[in-house]
Parts: C-alpha cells; structure tokens; sequence
C-alpha cells in the first residue's frame, strides 16, 4: 500500500502536545529495524520464565487522568456541545509476524490498514470525531523491547491526530534481554513523568503519554475509561495474586478498580456517564489459541459487587479476531464482552468447527460468529441513555466496512443489535472510502519478528475457560 494523503493541520493538545505528522506521506513496505527476535522463544532463559508472571510497577498516582489535559479546550467544548463522544479501540496492533508465509510488506501492511482508517475518522470527524484511541495491549511483539516502538506503533500512527492511550498486553511485558525489566519499553513510552519528544519515535512529532501506570482511569466527557494489567503469560491473565497463587503480583489493582467504582458511583450522581472497563486477556474467547481467563473474571465480578457497579462494556484484545458476548448478570443486567484483538498482528480463526449462533456456556452468550478479519472499534455514548460499539474491517480492496455492531441502553441495563430499525449493521457499508497513509520516516537506531504459532486442534468449538 503506497496511498498518501492531504497535509494536516495538526492538533495541538496542552503542554505542547503533538500528536500527528503535518505530511504524513506514503506507506513504508519495510521495517527500519529488523524484527529477528522469534528464534528467542527456543532459548533456554525463555523457556524457564515463559510461565512466571512479573511483578507489576506501581502507579505514581491513583487519581483519574482528564481528557481536558491531552486535548485543546476547542475540542473538549466541541464534544460536550454535541452531548456524546466518541473514541477508538483495538488491541494486538504490532507488525511482526513475518516468516515463510507472509512478507514484511504484509505483516506492515496488516497494521497500516487498520491505523489508516481509524486515522481517516479522525481527519473526516474534525472536533467531534472519534476523542481518542484506547489501545488494548500488545503493542509491540514478540516482546517489549523499546527498539520496536518506531516501526510497531510511532511510524504507523503517525498520520493518527489524537492521543493514544493503553494498557499493556503480555507481549509489552515480557523481555528478551534479561537485563532488561519488564515492561521497560511501555512505562518509557506511555508512563512519562513529563510530555515531550519521544526518543523512539526518532523523528516522527507524537509526544511521549504520561499516563501514571500501566493500569489507570480515564475521565472523559460521558464517559471513564479504566484499565487493567493481566500480566505477561499467553495464558491465562492475571490481575492479582488470586489468594497467594501468584504471590509476586500484589492485589493493588483490585483495591485501585474497587475504589474507581465506588467513586464513579457518586460521581454518576451529578455527571452521568458510562463506565467501560477494559484488560487485554480476555475472561472468554473461543479462538483456537487462546483461551478465557476465569481468574480476571472472578476479581472482576468481586469489585463490582463489592462497590455495587458494574461497567456498561468490557473490552478485551489478546485473541485474534472479533468475538461479541452478552452476560446476563444476577440482577437480570445484560453486559457486553467485546473481544478485539484484531488491530494487526494476525487474524486466528476459532477453534474447531464453526460454532452454532448464539452460543451459551453459563452466563455468557456468543452472540454472532466470530470475525477472522483485521479490524477495531468505534465506541459512542452520551452517557445518560445509550453506549454503542460498532466493529469494521479495514481491506485494501474494499475499504471501511461496518461488520457488527451492539447498543447499550443505560437506562435499562439491556443490549440489542446497533442499525436501522434494530437491525445488525453488518449489512451497511461505508463503501471504499480509501484511508489514510503515512510514509516511513527516520527511525531511531537498534534492531530484532514472528511468533511461534501453535498448532490449531479440530473438533467441536467450545469456550474456553482457564482457572487462573
């Protein structure tokens, strides 16, 4: 892919904050700096710390970030005067797999086509398009090194003109080197104590983010945002040390998700919003390499109870594809788990056969099959009466393409399909609409690409629950 795209304006956010190129340019068909880091997975010190978590960094604040601090006044007007938001989301973004199947030039090409057309939204929208972009781990691959932030996430973002915030995925944290810590790379590029140039960006403008840890709370206009880290495994996530099973991981991020619920509580009072509630591992999916984490989902449900709220969507990456669930909770609530690791990394179809629509493994129903294509979010609310979440597919060939999509009523805690008439949006199209492009520019120094894939096993599809 070698589009380009009209000169930008670029946005200006607080604190000097840049975001986009002023000539974002063409596409690059090649990485800057090789990514060879897959034959690590064979080595000896992987495979004696490939199923250890890591200890998870401390936040310097608890408080919830303002959008207000990352956006100019002028936009953070224009949304309130609209009376809803919007915003982006997908996880598993990083360009890396290449082997003997697939070319740099496609492994880039995966990534660039979802980031071009969210970056389009952004362009087209104007002041009350799409706030933001809420990254749902895995960032980088195959590990979290900062040499690969240039090529992963500056370079094919770098036409995208709004922040970027995220949490990270198991592949941000763990590390080839061993003298390098954990999650080094996402704390130097989105945990900055200050905003400015960023060193990985080489010379591409985006400023460094300065979220106060790799798990926090965004306050928006009608909306919050909080996310969690579930640590570095394949699988199963984890968020706690579940009763001492993982004594190394402290229970911080259950009291910190407790405490964010309790206070949007009363917040809610006088500031209605939504709540979303987003960790890379998903607590279900059905793909054929990963599996759900029934661990996430018992100090999930724990909080909620405990502080008597329960968010209005989950989100999770980390599986491959686009999955939907609806659990119908105690109370008779029914609450949407999206699942959309979709953002560039690769498309894993589901295990085993196709399933049969809806699917229902105890509280939690598949509610169309799942979609094997690359992808990501646009999510809408006006935080008093609805919450929407629609998922389209990027392709060279056919453009943006509305696939599906689910409305919230916030009112009466339901959830039915997003269209005309109630009607699912996978029949809409938004017809070839081209997206936008950047071109490749001087990338820091350094080097090291492809995940081992294991192999996909047959028979009747099932959800799949890991206890951790």
């Amino acid at each position: 892919m070698a589009n380009s795209r009209p000169e930008l304006q670029g946005l200006k956010g607080p604190n000097g904050r840049l975001y986009a190129e002023p000539n974002p340019g063409t596409d690059p068909t090649s990485f800057q700096v090789n990514n060879t880091d897959t034959a690590y997975y064979s080595s000896a010190y992987y495979k004696a710390h490939e199923k250890l978590v890591k200890a998870v960094p401390e936040p310097t604040s608890t408080q919830p970030m303002n959008l207000g601090d990352f956006l100019p006044s002028q936009t953070m007007n224009a949304i309130k005067g609209a009376g809803k938001i919007s915003f982006h989301a997908v996880g598993d973004t990083g360009a890396a797999k290449v082997n003997r199947q697939q070319s740099a030039a496609t492994a880039i090409a995966h990534e660039d086509i979802v980031a071009d057309a969210m970056a389009k939204e952004v362009q087209t929208g104007g002041d009350t398009g799409p706030a933001f972009f809420f990254h749902l781990g895995d960032v980088v691959y195959n590990f979290g090194e900062e040499t690969y932030y240039y090529d992963q996430f500056y370079n094919p973002y770098r036409g995208y003109d709004r922040p970027i915030f995220a949490i990270p995925g198991n592949h941000d944290g763990v590390t080839f080197d061993p003298s390098t810590p954990s999650l080094k790379g996402f704390v130097e590029n989105f945990c900055a104590s200050a905003p400015g140039p960023a060193p990985n960006a080489g010379s591409l403008v985006r400023s460094l983010m300065t979220q106060p840890g790799v798990y926090f709370a965004l306050d928006a206009p009608f909306v919050t945002v909080i996310g969690l880290y579930s640590n570095t495994l394949e699988g199963p996530g984890v968020i706690s040390s579940q009763g001492g099973k993982f004594p190394i991981v402290t229970d911080d991020q259950l009291t910190f998700l407790q405490n964010q619920l309790t206070r949007l509580k009363q917040v809610r009072q006088n500031d209605p919003r939504a709540v979303v509630l987003a960790v890379h591992h998903p607590v279900v999916s059905i793909d054929s390499l990963h599996s759900g984490s029934l661990g996430i989902q018992n100090d999930l449900d724990k909080c909620c109870k405990a502080a008597n709220v329960w968010p209005d969507l989950v989100l999770h990456g980390h599986a491959h594809l686009y999955q939907r669930f609806t659990r119908k909770l105690p109370g008779g609530q029914q609450l949407p788990y999206l699942i959309a690791g979709s953002g560039g990394y690769a498309a894993t179809p589901e295990k085993g056969k196709p399933p049969r629509i809806p699917l229902t493994v105890g509280d939690h129903t598949l509610e169309i099959a799942p979609i094997v294509d690359f992808g990501y979010l646009t999510i809408e609310t006006d935080g008093k009466t609805y919450l929407s979440a629609s998922f389209k597919t990027a392709d060279a060939k056919t453009g943006v393409t509305p696939r599906d999509g689910v409305k919230v009523d916030l009112v009466h805690h339901t959830v039915g399909p997003l269209g005309a008439g109630g009607s699912a949006a996978a029949s809409q199209r938004t017809g070839g609409a081209k997206p936008a492009s950047r071109s490749a520019g001087k990338a820091p120094a350094k080097s090291t690409g492809a995940k081992k894939t294991p192999a996909r096993s047959g028979g009747v599809t099932k959800i799949k629950r890991a206890k951790g």
